[in-house]
Formats: structure tokens, C-alpha cells, sequence
């Protein structure tokens, strides 16, 4: 249960990397704020659970660094995600930690007009695919099958 917990705490992290998608965006400044996000994340057992989260987002550096604040609850689990993270040019670097469970990783990716590719390593593996709609970013993450096998997300600045 417990991994599941921590697969799904990487799930709520893509959320907020999957933020920084906003269109035009040339600095992390632009997605200072409060976001909201609500989707579904696809259990390895084939069961599925929505999931909604609530970020924070703090500009630093002129811009150039992110911090991040997320609390994700779906039926079964509640997580609390911090995250750094800087930018250079097109590419993304930083760490994480979720509290609840004492995880750590790191985050490596790219940044170009709307879309966002992220890796996700630590207590899990994961790709993310973030994509700019409208006022919308539509969030697809996916995982070697640890805990969960993906998830779905929507998220809007509130």
C-alpha cells in the first residue's frame, strides 16, 4: 500500500511540473499562483480513482527558479509534494519530496512554446507529456507500472 502511495505522489508531482506548459511562457514568473486540477489515476489492478489537487506556485530568481507547494487527494490517499526547480533555455531541472512518505527524486526535461516533456526518477520512474488548451493544460503521465499505470489531469489557474 504503501507504494502505491509513493506511485501516486509522483502522480500528483506531474502536476506540477505539468504547470509550467502555459503558453508563451518564458518565465517561471507567469505561473505564480494558485492552480486546481482534477483527473483520474489508472491502478495497476485495473481500478481507477479521480484524483484533485491544489498548487502553489512561488516565483524566484528573476524568474528563472520555481518553488512548488501541492496537496493531492484521491479516495484512498492524501499527499503533500514540494518541489525546485530552474530553467535554462529550454531545459528544466529539479528536485522533489513528498512529506507524508519521505520521498525524494529528481526531474529532468525540456520546455519549448506549449509543451513540456519531463523524466521523473526517484521512488519512481515516469514520462509526462504536459499540452497547452485554451486556459487548460491537459496532463498525461505514465509510469512502468508501479502502483499505478497512469494518469489524466486537467489543471487551471484558480
Amino acid at each position: 500500500m504503501r507504494f502505491l502511495y509513493q506511485s501516486i505522489l509522483a502522480a500528483g508531482f506531474g502536476l506540477w511540473m505539468l504547470s509550467v506548459a502555459q503558453a508563451g511562457t518564458t518565465s517561471f514568473q507567469d505561473l505564480a499562483g494558485t492552480w486546481r486540477g482534477d483527473g483520474r489515476v489508472q491502478l495497476v489492478t485495473g481500478q481507477s480513482e479521480s484524483l484533485s489537487c491544489k498548487a502553489y506556485f512561488t516565483s524566484k530568481d528573476a524568474g528563472a527558479g520555481l518553488g512548488i507547494a501541492l496537496a493531492c487527494a484521491s479516495a484512498s490517499n492524501k499527499i503533500d509534494l514540494r518541489a525546485a526547480l530552474a530553467k535554462s533555455g529550454q531545459a528544466i531541472s529539479g528536485s522533489w519530496e513528498e512529506r507524508s512518505f519521505n520521498s525524494t527524486g529528481s526531474v529532468s526535461g525540456s520546455f519549448a512554446n506549449d509543451r513540456i516533456e519531463l523524466m521523473i526518477e526517484g521512488t519512481i520512474k515516469a514520462t509526462m507529456s504536459i499540452t497547452l488548451e485554451g486556459k487548460s493544460q491537459l496532463i498525461s503521465i505514465a509510469t512502468d507500472g508501479q502502483g499505478f499505470k497512469s494518469v489524466d489531469l486537467e489543471l487551471e489557474r484558480s
